[in-house]
């Protein structure tokens, strides 16, 4: 099975699917490591990607994903996965059945409160009004509040992953 772990910058994608991972026992993979090298040098500079910038990166996702299904890998990815059309891409041809969402979902205060508190990473927190005007919440994920500790957080997902197969 593979796990993602999504939400819009500052939500604790990988921090909680770090914690995740663990617990399960899984690997763990940051879909940012797969991000081209422009692409991240855009975010440093606060510039929003545009979908034709997303492509390379969800494709090579999509490829990961595939591997790992038919390695019959366990693990955890944090990843955006902002839109839905993003996420039928990166999902295509998979066998859906081994594929949980987990969406982190929290106010624009909270995180931008988060942001302004990280350090070291390159997403510009002047691009989390972007992050949320292209957001399109799914309807078929687990669906977690982040104003929770991260080890509640954690422990919900882990208990809904194991009620739900």
């Amino acid at each position: 099975m593979i796990v993602i772990v999504m939400g819009v910058s500052g939500s604790g994608k990988s921090t909680i699917g770090k914690m995740l991972a663990s617990e399960l026992n899984w690997e763990f993979y940051d879909a940012d490591s797969f991000h081209p090298s422009a692409n991240i040098e855009k975010m440093r500079q606060g510039i929003p990607l545009t979908d034709a910038d997303r492509m390379p990166w969800l494709l090579t996702l999509q490829e990961a994903i595939a591997s790992l299904l038919q390695q019959d890998r366990n693990a955890v990815l944090a990843c955006s996965a902002l839109k839905s059309s993003y996420r039928e891409i990166m999902l295509h041809n998979c066998d859906r059945s081994r594929i949980r969402l987990v969406y982190l979902k929290g106010s624009f205060q909270l995180i931008q409160q988060r942001l302004k508190q990280r350090q070291n990473h390159y997403m510009s927190q002047n691009l989390l009004q972007s992050q949320f005007d292209t957001l399109e919440e799914p309807e078929d994920a687990i669906c977690v509040d982040i104003s929770q500790p991260m080890d509640a957080i954690v422990q919900q997902i882990y208990r809904l992953l194991m009620a739900n197969g």
